[in-house]
């Protein structure tokens, strides 16, 4: 079985339950909207008052905390960057928080994961490079654990599997 799929669907809303589910979260770590916002309202005002707790955590890094009524045990909260021409250290950022990530799950023992592409939506991140950056990212790590990327839209899921396919 492969380690590494995509799958389309609202990342809030899996029919499946996963070890944990990453939030693509900003770095004050306030409830937001996108994914975040959508976490936030399936998993319950628990998941929001968790979040707020940290006090934030800079970009380029995560975070984790119960999932509540989400169908996962934890949510991974991740700060990708905003883009703002590729000249800013953004590629590194979000390298980083793919990594955070990764070593997360690693220490929390995860067998399965459900990860957003991060930096996509409100952030701007250009879409080709963002997913070429979490998927490279994410193989590099060598998982032991199941990564379902879960794109939003059918744009993203094509880039996405045509990518993996290489």
């Amino acid at each position: 079985m492969e380690k590494i799929s995509v799958i389309k669907g609202d990342i809030a809303y899996l029919p499946f339950h996963v070890d944990a589910i990453v939030n693509a979260a900003n770095s004050a770590l306030v409830p937001g909207g996108g994914v975040d916002g959508a976490l936030n309202k399936k998993a319950g005002p628990k998941l929001g008052q968790e979040m707020l707790s940290f006090g934030g955590t800079p970009t380029g890094t995560a975070v984790y905390t119960p999932a509540y009524n989400l169908n996962a045990d934890y949510v991974i909260h991740a700060v990708g960057p905003r883009y703002n021409d590729g000249e800013h250290g953004e590629a590194e950022l979000l390298n980083a928080a793919y990594r955070a990530v990764m070593e997360i799950a690693q220490k929390l023992d995860i067998n399965s994961i459900a990860i957003p592409f991060l930096s996509t939506g409100i952030y701007g991140y250009p879409l080709e490079e963002a997913v070429t950056i979490a998927i490279d990212t994410v193989k590099n790590f060598k998982p032991d654990s199941k990564v379902y990327f879960v794109a939003f839209d059918s744009t993203t899921e094509k880039r996405a599997e045509n990518y993996l396919k290489g």
